[in-house]
């Protein structure tokens, strides 16, 4: 792992409270069997996922003025999907710094996608504990190509977005994603998720990262609900 002074420099940020770079960095696994207490980045994971949303969103809101909500919305989770996450994180070498146990380094965790998306989400949570709302938005921002409103679709089908349209044509429905367990070992994890339309589980997914399994939970709900997923 190199160090975190270099990968301040490659981020533009430096850190009053080292701490919280280093939790971003640490994942589970690390955490786990060097026995930390809430040591891993799950925590940031979660905080950071909404502050690039907000962020991305108050961006397009701002700068594509011309373009409506439905596909403000479909452009956003473009950015912010897993994919793109990942992308993004290879852009600063991220897994280069993580923090990982044996058994995720063996089976390698450093180049594994969902968790470069998640420890990239982390690292915005921290810089925005760290710095406020405008360090973690220089940050961000810098990632999004300068020719977003060209930004292409993501190849895969974006089941949460579309399952949140169907929704929205009943505004008194409320749709939620709920984490029902975990399963396996830390380099071998599966998530499973429960989607919930009004609190009644619609769909059920099973995922290596979280969002895979949002993504499957929304996709078997669409399928029971009679939209085609292909």
């Amino acid at each position: 792992m190199e160090s975190i002074e270099k990968f301040e420099k490659i981020i533009g940020y430096t850190f009053k409270n080292k701490k919280l770079i280093y939790q971003a960095l640490s994942h589970s696994s690390y955490a786990n069997e060097r026995k930390i207490p809430g040591g891993s980045n799950e925590r940031l994971e979660f905080l950071g996922d909404s502050v690039l949303s907000i962020v991305v969103s108050d961006y397009l809101y701002r700068h594509l003025t011309h373009i409506a909500e439905g596909e403000l919305t479909k452009l956003r989770a473009s950015l912010v999907c897993e994919k793109s996450l990942y992308v993004f994180a290879q852009k600063i070498n991220l897994g280069n710094y993580l923090m990982l146990g044996r058994g995720e380094e063996n089976t390698g965790g450093r180049e594994r996608p969902s968790i470069l998306a998640d420890a990239f989400e982390a690292v915005i949570a921290a810089i925005y504990l760290d710095g406020g709302l405008e360090a973690a938005s220089r940050h961000i921002l810098r990632f999004l190509p300068e020719d977003i409103q060209h930004q292409k679709k993501p190849a895969f089908n974006d089941f949460k977005t579309i399952l949140q349209e169907v929704v929205q044509k009943n505004p008194e429905e409320k749709v939620d994603y709920i984490l029902a367990g975990e399963e396996g070992p830390d380099h071998n994890k599966r998530f499973v998720v429960e989607v919930c339309l009004n609190s009644n589980v619609i769909g059920k997914g099973k995922g290596r990262s979280k969002k895979e399994a949002e993504q499957l939970a929304a996709k078997e709900a669409l399928e029971l609900m009679g939209y085609a997923t292909q």
